[in-house]
């Protein structure tokens, strides 16, 4: 009784500060050229503490068939919610398993009463706006400065579940040659400064950000080039490309980062290697397989792979597997100068790709690769943008650009980045 008691005095003393900030924005606002004033139109606005009401001005262009609440923009309101309780939502709706979830959280945790269903318009509505940030451009002077010797940037592709409307016409893997599921490529940019007293390399604490997109390879890849720019990919020292075999990331590679050292992750060599022994073996249970990989480990960390090849060739010469072994092999022609994993260690160099891996699975994985989860592509592409920008730590960053688009509607200098 007396929370309750608390929280209503305080929701009051809310709308009254809001009140009089709205009443000052509505009486500074200069009507643009054909708005016509409506009146004043009251509003029920939900905040941290409760709910109160909100009177503002109202003016409406018949030109363009479109109304303006001059003090919403200016408070930065989002359908009804201040700008701190729409921060909230969007950060449950995005990090919990479900919107059912994120509103039993906000009212166990905080006593905030706010429905699944509106918790997942606001999410929806917000996502919109995080992937367009996550795609804008980079303009020059937006770059932080970089002192890390070494830049990492790394990518890679997970099915996420979709609705059946959505996979129309689209290839699979299935038996029949359709698709449960659509690409979703993660992106991350990272910095390592120092290797330990084993020579291994070290990320920086909090250095990653990350970027998403289902959109095709030939729009992330300027993406991520835009956030690694905006990173400061031209002060670094060295620029690291670390991906997967995939041809597609390969040519992303050469179109977006030219300059960089591209390593395929050792751990997609040392699988490719087990498709080469079971191909000479017959199988993953021949008593030899797992020495035999381990063997080929080690020539891998030797800067070995071309002899690696050759003498898969030969040991397979005349017999039966020859055509299936030069079918594995292949991915190890392509790869051959992006596989020098002792060059790249003895230059202090991650070659694993556990960064993004991670990615894929905390931040795609767990929210939209649950069982009986089936995705709309905007629904799902919003969501992972709010979860990249809360995982590379630019919420406020985020927030700032929202206030900013809300700011301008009402012509008013943008607020300091």
């Amino acid at each position: 009784m007396v929370r309750a008691a608390v929280f209503k005095s305080t929701a009051q003393l809310v709308g009254i500060v809001l009140q009089t900030a709205a009443d000052r924005i509505d009486a500074a606002y200069n009507p643009k050229r054909g708005e016509t004033f409506k009146g004043r139109v009251p509003v029920q606005v939900q905040g941290m503490f409760g709910t109160f009401q909100l009177l503002r001005d109202y003016y409406y262009h018949s030109g363009r068939q479109h109304g303006h609440y001059p003090a919403d923009a200016g408070l930065g309101l989002e359908t009804g919610y201040t700008p701190a309780l729409a921060r909230l939502i969007v950060l449950e709706g995005a990090d919990e398993l479900g919107f059912q979830k994120a509103e039993r959280h906000l009212l166990e945790t905080g006593g905030i009463a706010v429905d699944a269903r509106q918790i997942q318009r606001v999410v929806q509505r917000l996502g919109a706006v995080a992937q367009a940030w996550q795609q804008r451009d980079y303009k020059p002077g937006q770059a932080e400065a970089c002192e890390a010797p070494i830049m990492y940037v790394s990518a890679d592709g997970t099915g996420v579940p979709m609705r059946k409307a959505e996979l129309v016409g689209r290839e699979g893997k299935q038996a029949d040659g359709t698709s449960k599921t659509r690409q979703v490529y993660l992106g991350c940019v990272f910095t390592q400064t120092r290797t330990d007293e084993n020579g291994h390399p070290v990320r920086d604490w909090d250095s990653t950000t990350y970027i998403s997109s289902m959109e095709s390879i030939d729009e992330f890849g300027p993406m991520l080039r835009h956030e690694a720019l905006r990173r400061g990919m031209g002060s670094a020292g060295t620029i690291v490309l670390l991906i997967d075999g995939a041809s597609g990331l390969e040519h992303m590679g050469h179109l977006n980062f030219k300059d960089a050292t591209q390593i395929v992750d050792f751990f997609h060599a040392l699988e490719h290697g087990g498709h080469v022994l079971e191909a000479l073996l017959g199988s993953k249970n021949h008593p030899e397989f797992e020495r035999r990989r381990r063997l080929w480990a080690k020539q891998l960390l030797k800067n070995k792979v071309q002899k690696l090849i050759t003498d898969a060739r030969q040991e397979c010469q005349g017999k039966p597997c020859a055509e299936a072994v030069e079918k594995t092999l292949t991915y190890f022609d392509n790869n051959v100068a992006r596989m020098q994993y002792g060059t790249f260690r003895k230059n202090g160099f991650f070659i694993g790709s556990g960064v993004i891996e991670a990615g894929c699975k905390t931040i795609v994985g767990s929210r939209c690769k649950q069982p009986g989860m089936f995705w709309g592509k905007p629904g799902a592409e919003h969501i992972l943008a709010l979860r990249c920008i809360n995982s590379s730590r630019r919420i406020n960053d985020f927030w700032k650009y929202r206030l900013n688009q809300h700011a301008e509607r009402n012509d008013s200098l943008p607020l300091a980045s």
